[in-house]
């Protein structure tokens, strides 16, 4: 191991030799999980075909490791966290919402990582144990797409309620002009 970042929440740190642990909020995301997600990506971003990236994924991990995807704010997110969370949705439509609002959830992280061979070990919080669920999916083809997450959000109500960005970026790649999160099939898995 050459170097390594782990997303935590508050209060749980350990002594590590190689790898940082940065803490961070959960269930609403904050700036040092933005942070801590940045730098995890550099790590992927900086693997090379014949690096080993190996990621351990489990239940808080859509929280913990938070990256908007643009234009869409942090205070956003926070905001449509907040509305998803106090909804009544099942976790596999708010993950559905969070992995088409990031640039790392829903298989974007083993994207970034590509060439490399990434290696997820996942301890699953969800009922049924869906790869593209636990954490968001980061490193798993993800099954959902743009047009379930918006109909999440009109399911309950809440498409008119999110911020305005929020709700462009679900409309536009809806109408398939944001390209989706990487599917089963890709070259990246």
């Amino acid at each position: 191991v050459r170097s390594g970042w782990i997303n935590v929440k508050y209060g749980h740190l350990a002594r590590l030799r190689h790898t940082h642990l940065n803490e961070c909020g959960h269930p609403v995301p904050d700036a040092s999980g933005v942070r801590g997600a940045e730098r995890i990506m550099e790590i992927a971003r900086s693997a090379g075909q014949d690096d080993l990236l190996l990621c351990l994924i489990s239940g808080g991990a859509s929280a913990l490791m938070v990256a908007p995807a643009e234009p869409i704010t942090l205070e956003e997110k926070q905001a449509t966290t907040k509305l998803l969370l106090a909804s009544g949705a099942n976790i596999h439509e708010i993950n559905a919402v969070r992995k088409h609002l990031s640039s790392v959830k829903g298989g974007q992280l083993a994207r970034l990582a590509y060439p490399a061979t990434v290696l997820s070990l996942l301890l699953s919080d969800v009922i049924g144990d869906d790869l593209d669920v636990i954490g968001s999916g980061p490193t798993a083809p993800d099954r959902s797409t743009f047009a379930a997450a918006k109909a999440v959000l009109e399911k309950y109500e809440l498409f008119e309620r999110v911020p305005p960005a929020v709700r462009e970026r679900i409309r536009s790649g809806a109408r398939g002009e944001i390209s989706e999160t990487p599917k089963a099939g890709d070259r990246v898995f």
